[in-house]
């Protein structure tokens, strides 16, 4: 197969054609609307890391000590969590918005209150903030299934995790249950 000048195309010595939903280094892509799926993730994972940094520092109270350290493990958790779908999307070929304009822009975490903040508070606070989190993923976890299992694997194991934080975090103000 030749071009106009008689050059091979790189597609047709490896005899492979290239499709709609390949980039020449042959890669999957990202359609629209999974990278945008993925940046509703990240954007919210971001939140997270910067509220979940916003409790740590500003948190008093009663077993203070134990709460503060489950924050930073929030905190590193949704950072690795982000950094991972970031570079997903990097994978598929979709462009990753971290601005901080973007996130604040666009999350579906509500704000974090200003000033210092009791454990007992700051745990319903950040059981809400990862359950928001957790609740975007599930929201596009379906769309973004039928088109990348892959990605969608992914998601499984963030929901996991911090469903696991906030199952943790919320037992802080939980009482027993009368049998």
């Amino acid at each position: 197969m030749s071009t106009a000048t008689g050059e091979r195309t790189a597609t047709a010595e490896a005899g492979a054609k290239t499709t709609r939903r390949q980039k020449p280094e042959r890669g999957f892509l990202a359609s629209k609307e999974l990278a945008d799926c993925m940046q509703k993730v990240l954007v919210d994972l971001i939140e997270l890391h910067v509220q979940g940094k916003q409790a740590h520092w500003n948190v008093v109270g009663k077993n203070f000590r134990d709460l503060h350290l489950q924050l930073d493990e929030v905190v590193e958790a949704a950072r690795e969590f982000s950094d991972e779908v970031a570079e997903r999307m990097r994978a598929l070929h979709a462009t990753p918005d971290g601005r901080s304009d973007t996130v604040a822009q666009n999350t579906t975490l509500p704000e974090y209150p200003a000033g210092e903040t009791d454990t007992a508070k700051t745990v319903d606070l950040i059981t809400v903030r990862i359950e928001a989190a957790v609740a975007t993923m599930r929201d596009v976890h379906d769309q973004v299934d039928e088109e990348d299992p892959t990605t969608a694997d992914i998601l499984h194991a963030i929901i996991a995790k911090l469903e696991q934080y906030a199952w943790m975090i919320s037992a802080e103000n939980r009482t027993t249950s009368k049998n």
